[in-house]
């Protein structure tokens, strides 16, 4: 998949938009007895997430309200947990999704690899901003008080929102920087972690992919491979993850949807942030790749393992209710 295609999102901002009506029919739903489910659904399932909080400011002003405590008064479990999801400001929801995998006792690296791994310098920044905003700690602190070693080098690394991000690609440069790769690697007893550390956070993604294939031409095998050799636990996994970034994002989270699913129970956390976060950027070209991959479609899944008004909102999210 060529990285500068257009990405195809599932949820798109509504054209005409009007906050007001969509207030009234979310009251509508929930007013007197019994809730209309559906009806909250098709109205957030359809609308981007700043539209959604426009009709949060539009409910508040038109019923003296809060949208998102009527609806969590409303509903309940995973559905709740969705429809929160849903409402709030994406900064705002990665910053919590990083606080609670940082909090609390042990720490879900898996969380922080998801996230950090995969976001531009902007969106690095602007979560870090809302992180401050509502913990009062800066999110580096954080990291760097629940992580250990290379990984929390590696962490902060990535915090700093400063990778490269320009779309020319050096061929040369990708040549030294896979010899550097090599020799800090497989050519020595030992690993110097540093180099792929200082590789793998400041490259832009383009001169990544130049530097992998390089890396190949020299060694004859993937860079990938020579991760999995000599790496181990969460270095690994984030090192790999961001090499998978880098050729193909919707399959890197598609996989994740994928193990979410898998097995005995559900991680509904992990479901429900893939969900949210991506349906308004790429959810169209993971549930492809999820189906190239997998044989089977991301709906039959999510029918599959999910029931009752969650599953509903979440196959809203992929337009198909």
């Amino acid at each position: 998949m060529n990285p500068y295609q257009q990405s195809k999102p599932t949820v798109v901002p509504v054209n005409p938009f009007d906050p007001r009506e969509d207030a009234a029919v979310l009251r509508k739903a929930m007013k007197g007895f019994g809730t209309d489910e559906k009806a909250i659904i098709q109205v957030l399932t359809r609308r981007s997430n700043e539209q959604r909080l426009r009709i949060a400011f539009e409910f508040k002003t038109l019923y003296g309200k809060d949208l998102i405590s009527d609806l969590k008064s409303e509903t309940s479990g995973k559905f709740e947990d969705l429809l929160v999801a849903l409402m709030t400001p994406l900064p705002q929801f990665y910053a919590k999704e990083l606080h609670d995998a940082t909090s609390g006792i042990g720490t879900d690296e898996d969380v922080l690899i998801e996230v950090m791994c995969t976001m531009s310098n902007h969106e690095i920044q602007v979560i870090k901003q809302a992180y401050t905003a509502m913990y009062g700690n800066f999110l580096e602190d954080d990291l760097r008080g629940d992580t250990s070693g290379n990984f929390k080098r590696l962490m902060t690394s990535l915090c700093m929102g400063n990778r490269a991000e320009d779309f020319h690609v050096d061929q040369e440069k990708a040549r030294e920087d896979a010899r550097s790769l090599l020799q800090a690697g497989e050519l020595r007893l030992g690993t110097d972690e540093s180099v792929f550390n200082a590789v793998l956070c400041s490259r832009s993604f383009p001169q990544l992919a130049a530097i992998f294939q390089e890396y190949q031409f020299l060694t004859g095998h993937d860079i990938d491979d020579a991760i999995k050799a000599e790496f181990s636990g969460d270095l690994e996994k984030a090192l790999r993850a961001i090499v998978k970034v880098v050729r193909n994002k919707p399959l890197f989270f598609a996989e994740r949807l994928h193990k979410s699913m898998k097995g005995l129970g559900t991680n509904d956390r992990q479901l429900i942030r893939i969900m949210v976060t991506r349906c308004e950027v790429d959810l169209g070209d993971i549930s492809d790749m999820f189906q190239s991959k997998y044989g089977e479609t991301l709906a039959s899944w999510i029918e599959g393992d999910c029931s009752g008004h969650y599953k509903k909102c979440l196959l809203g999210l992929l337009g198909l209710y």
